[in-house]
């Protein structure tokens, strides 16, 4: 169930109503959420029902485990077997095909057959569930009081097939304490819904449908101004996708008095890849740095190196974390690579000026713009091979702009102005349609619904990090 889809939505306007009568009574309340995440789970296929029940109740008793434990030793062996529980869901049921292929590629047998593979890679239930042990861990965090609650933030629906990844310790306050929704939350909520449906269906679809799929399946068919053309077009379809998957998924939860963190900020306004990271996909890239970075030894060293080699390392794995492909490993290399230059960068130079010229500040936007789409053709390219024809029709310098049709240029022109409108005039977006009578938001919402039926593609493509 895609959270663009209407069944969706009916789906979300049911668990409406049905959660706010009973969310006096918090266990009925909770319940219900529970509900709405497990059935959420069943859509994509009945087993995800024992599996992430059987995996949270695990994980519940190891944090509880941890908690109790006095000796560090005790707490490490609770906090390894949630992370071997969580990273062998991950290996089982997302990677040991890929490990096996390669396996049997370098050592000269036949590849085993693996059963175990299912809609969902389940990538951001297992980084959300591995929060809550490590929080415990840490001292950061102490084990959830509701074993309702629990169940309840670790699998949250909205957040289940692309995030924003949610700490449990962030959740669980929000979920064992009766809130009320505001006339305020509402609109705010149903303004992200609407945004993101527009993100979505009307920019990154289209784009999609009419310029990327096609370059990227048959490079050689195109000139080399239109694959590049075309690479911008991902790099814009990817963000506006990504997050119009994000707004939807904090409207979602606003309808039910939760807030879950943002997880975009003008991703390429960026200076330099340090910077891109803390403005894309943020819940990740603070995961990553968080969970493993800090986690990963020689830190303290006081060789400088260990800083260099795990920023490269946390990134290899970031990448890997997106799929089983080398693609998504050189993707991960590229920018590991690049943090690891601005950070020695910054090592010899020092602390940067205070309000560069404008004219400094657009050149390194324009390099960092430029190498995030030059990684991209990594990330998107089904194959190594791919990949390499991309960048070989680039290489061409071939001139033509057949393909390049009104429409496409139009959607792109304004996606590129959509993303690098200013954070204070969407705030101001924001604030008037919350503040508008209701009769103005629904007709708002009928306007933009009308738009959807006449402009946006006839099917409706998945999230693209859905398949992460």
């Amino acid at each position: 169930m895609l959270l663009s889809s209407s069944a969706y939505f009916v789906f979300l306007v049911f668990i409406f109503l049905l959660y706010w009568p009973l969310s006096r009574q918090r266990a009925l309340a909770l319940g219900v959420i529970l509900f709405a995440n497990y059935f959420f789970y069943a859509k994509w296929d009945v087993f995800y029902l024992f599996l992430i029940p059987a995996a949270s109740t695990l994980d519940f008793l190891f944090g509880y485990g941890i908690g109790l434990a006095k000796a560090r030793w005790q707490r490490r062996v609770f906090l390894g077997l949630s992370l071997a529980l969580n990273l062998g869901l991950l290996a089982s049921l997302k990677y040991m095909p890929f490990i096996l292929e390669n396996y049997a590629y370098f050592a000269g047998v036949k590849q085993p057959a693996w059963q175990w593979s299912f809609p969902l890679g389940i990538s951001f239930y297992c980084f959300q569930a591995l929060t809550y042990t490590i929080d415990i861990y840490r001292r950061d965090a102490q084990p959830a009081k509701s074993y309702l609650a629990y169940l309840a933030a670790v699998s949250f629906f909205p957040t289940t097939l692309a995030g924003p990844i949610t700490r449990v310790a962030a959740l669980l306050p929000q979920l064992e304490k009766r809130t009320m929704i505001s006339a305020e939350d509402g609109g705010r909520a149903l303004f992200r819904i609407g945004l993101g449906l527009m993100k979505k269906l009307l920019v990154a679809d289209y784009l999609a449908a009419n310029l990327v799929n096609r370059v990227f399946d048959f490079p050689n068919l195109y000139s080399a101004t239109e694959v590049l053309v075309g690479v911008y077009a991902y790099a814009f379809q990817l963000y506006f996708d990504f997050s119009g998957y994000t707004d939807i998924a904090i409207g979602s939860a606003l309808l039910l008095g939760l807030k879950l963190p943002e997880n975009f900020r003008m991703p390429y306004a960026a200076e330099n890849i340090a910077e891109f990271w803390r403005r894309w996909h943020i819940s990740l890239s603070n995961w990553l740095r968080d969970y493993l970075y800090f986690s990963l030894p020689g830190l303290r060293s006081p060789k400088k190196v260990f800083l260099y080699l795990n920023l490269i390392l946390t990134m290899v794995i970031g990448g890997l974390w997106h799929g089983p492909n080398w693609t998504f490993v050189i993707w991960g290399l590229l920018h590991g690579c690049a943090l690891a230059v601005v950070r020695y960068g910054q090592h010899i130079r020092g602390p940067a000026k205070p309000n560069p010229a404008w004219w400094a500040r657009a050149g390194r936007i324009f390099v960092t713009f430029h190498f995030v789409c030059f990684s991209w053709i990594f990330f998107r390219a089904s194959s190594l091979s791919n990949a390499l024809e991309v960048l070989s029709r680039l290489s061409s310098a071939t001139l033509a702009f057949a393909n390049l049709t009104g429409p496409i240029v139009i959607i792109l022109l304004l996606a590129m102005l959509g993303h690098y409108t200013p954070e204070r005039w969407f705030r101001r977006l924001d604030q008037l349609f919350v503040r508008s009578p209701f009769f103005v938001q629904a007709a708002a919402m009928a306007l933009l619904l009308l738009a959807i039926h006449y402009v946006a593609t006839k099917d409706v493509a998945p999230f693209i990090y859905t398949k992460f």
